[in-house]
């Protein structure tokens, strides 16, 4: 018994993580569209920076690495990669995340949230 309990937890560590992050909500992409355009669009681009830096390529990249973006430098200074679980955080309060930063618009719905990242992964 004690081999399988042992062999059942190495499987587990081989395979993927027993503890994972937290799911985010199932999103829509199209709904992530229009909220990102609505609410987003106004400071943030896919393709260019504005206000804020473009969004391009954003899930899987280096916060702060943008090299033709003025960041401040709380962001610059980011040890962190934008995967969906940071940019949600960071969306919920960009402060709380990164004390500093020049964002402060924040997107309460968990579902709004979601949406808007689903968006990101597959933005051109």
């Amino acid at each position: 018994m004690r081999i399988l309990i042992f062999l059942g937890a190495l499987l587990c560590l081989q395979v993927a993580p027993c503890v994972a992050a937290p799911a985010l909500p199932v999103a829509d992409v199209a709904l992530g569209k229009t909220l990102y355009e609505s609410r987003c669009g106004a400071c943030h681009s896919i393709q260019s920076n504005r206000v804020g830096p473009k969004h391009l390529g954003v899930v899987g990249r280096r916060a702060g690495s943008i090299t033709d973006y003025d960041y401040s430098p709380a962001l610059k200074r980011a040890k962190f990669i934008w995967t969906p679980q940071q940019i949600d955080k960071w969306l919920q309060g960009p402060g709380k995340l990164v004390r500093g930063t020049k964002m402060a618009f924040t997107v309460s719905k968990p579902e709004d949230r979601a949406a808007i990242i689903a968006y990101l992964k597959v933005a051109r």
